[in-house]
């Protein structure tokens, strides 16, 4: 289903003038520098059909998704509900923001396009929408911030309290790296995001 996005990220989105934590050196795999700051605006060339690029990462949760205490997403592409491990084979669901024009919805990216999150060692895979009403390209989720795409991870959270899955969804928010279209065999750390620590690597 739509995601509405829960207050505090509305709230971060609004208060957040730099990274939650600068982006260190995270991987190299299959010769592929993954080492840009998050601050660089320039996109990079990490593979043929790949490109590495900053935006915003926030997360949703079983507890705050639309309707609340569940996993339903708008565009189901390897499964009905939100879930994923992170591998490239089971990559994780995230949301996008998307417009309603005359009636037509358009997703930022495509459902189906595969990133890959070196901040995280996740895939990840467009299967939802982030924003709702009449018009979501009026919000956040579509127009980005600070000039930076913004993309929206699910990050699980049933399996702990809401206060357990928002401290989870507030450690991984910032501008940090992602890679569209990535190739296999880049470092993953398996498992649910908010059931595995909230595990972050920077």
């Amino acid at each position: 289903m739509q995601q509405r996005l829960p207050g505090f990220l509305l709230a971060a989105a609004a208060a957040l003038s730099q990274p939650a934590c600068a982006e260190t050196p995270v991987s190299r795999a299959r010769g592929l520098d993954l080492n840009t700051s998050a601050a660089t605006p320039a996109e990079t060339r990490v593979a043929s059909g790949s490109r590495q690029f900053p935006i915003y990462l926030t997360g949703y949760t079983w507890w705050d998704n639309t309707p609340p205490g569940s996993a339903e997403i708008a565009r189901p592409i390897l499964r009905q509900r939100a879930g994923g491990t992170g591998t490239f084979t089971d990559p994780i669901t995230i949301a996008v923001g998307h417009s309603i024009v005359n009636g037509r919805q358009t997703l930022d990216y495509p459902e189906g396009t595969r990133f890959y999150l070196p901040r995280l060692r996740k895939y990840a895979i467009v299967e939802d929408v982030c924003g709702d009403g009449a018009t979501p390209q009026a919000g956040p989720c579509h127009t980005g911030h600070n000039g930076h795409p913004w993309l929206d991870i699910w990050i699980g959270g049933k399996g702990v309290s809401p206060e357990e899955s928002d401290s989870c969804a507030r450690r991984i928010t910032a501008v940090q790296s992602a890679v569209i279209n990535p190739p296999r065999g880049l470092p993953v750390h398996e498992g649910e995001i908010a059931t595995r620590g909230c595990k972050v690597f920077s």
